[in-house]
């Protein structure tokens, strides 16, 4: 794969995500996924679909707990490597979990990765649809 179609997957990656609730199916929330000043990428929940629109992250611990989950950053920290986002996390804020986490594209859609271990071994998939 050459330097410039790992450059624009990772461009690819950047923008509006739509989540999908792994239980009912239904779409959950829009996240933003940007890169920061600091040259890593993060994600950012912008607008919540379902639930009341004040929801807080009451399970989150230190500085996120009890935050509005509009404006919530669930994803820190992450680097582009061969064109994926790497070696950061993603907060769950239903339960205030944080994952290892591992994003891709997979034919027009966002697979990001929670992990338990930094390989990636213990964990599951989430399927993310580009937002419109």
């Amino acid at each position: 794969m050459s330097i410039m179609s790992v450059q624009a997957q990772v461009k690819g990656i950047v923008g509006d995500w739509m989540t999908v609730d792994d239980k009912t199916g239904e779409n959950f929330s829009i996240v933003n996924i940007y890169q920061a000043k600091d040259g890593l990428y993060y994600g950012k929940i912008t607008k919540m679909l379902v639930g009341p629109k004040d929801e807080r992250c009451v399970e989150c611990e230190g500085e996120d707990h009890n935050k509005p989950l509009e404006g919530l950053v669930i994803i820190r920290g992450m680097k582009a490597e061969n064109g994926q986002l790497v070696g950061g996390n993603v907060l769950d804020p239903e339960s205030g979990n944080i994952y290892y986490a591992k994003i891709y594209l997979d034919g027009g859609k966002l697979v990001l990765r929670g992990s338990l271990d930094k390989r990636g071994f213990l964990g599951r998939n989430q399927t993310w649809l580009r937002a419109k």
